[in-house]
């Protein structure tokens, strides 16, 4: 079942090209937020051994991220549904990967440390439950991941 709705969405090459876009750009951006790419004094790719736990939940948020997004775009599309009636693809991804992005090195600590003890609280917890969210947001990705397959499997009758 879910197979065949993957081959269904990803035989379309502009569905494919889209998730390979996002899985790039987020990936991306949340390796540069959790300082694993650096661009000063040159471009520098770098994964430490003690992070590697953390990286390897960043692909997989990238990940879930491009293919779910992929998928509810398609079946928005396909059913002629409205956003809102599509159920938790958008919200489920914006939850995943916010989750996903919350511990954010020294840019995140620079910005929330603006806003005073809250903000100090508030990096002191992402930093510590940085794992722990991530998970979290893997959890909520493949949840959602779930519901949209099942929804286009129901809706396209395949069997």
């Amino acid at each position: 079942m879910q197979r065949q709705a993957l081959e269904l969405v990803f035989s379309n090459k502009k569905y494919l090209a889209l998730s390979a876009s996002i899985f790039f750009s987020l990936f991306f951006t949340l390796s540069i937020v959790s300082e694993f790419i650096f661009f000063s004094p040159k471009f520098i790719f770098y994964v430490p051994f003690s992070a590697s736990i953390s990286f390897t939940l960043i692909v997989i948020v990238s990940a879930l991220s491009s293919i779910v997004i992929s998928l509810s775009i398609y079946r928005i599309r396909m059913m002629g549904i409205g956003v809102r009636k599509s159920g938790s693809g958008f919200l489920g991804f914006i939850i995943g990967a916010g989750a996903g992005a919350c511990s954010c090195g020294s840019i995140g600590f620079a910005v929330i440390s603006t806003f005073g003890a809250v903000g100090g609280t508030a990096t002191a917890f992402l930093t510590n439950y940085e794992i722990p969210l991530r998970l979290v947001s893997i959890a909520i990705l493949a949840y959602t991941y779930y519901v949209t397959v099942k929804g286009i499997t129901a809706q396209c009758k395949i069997t």
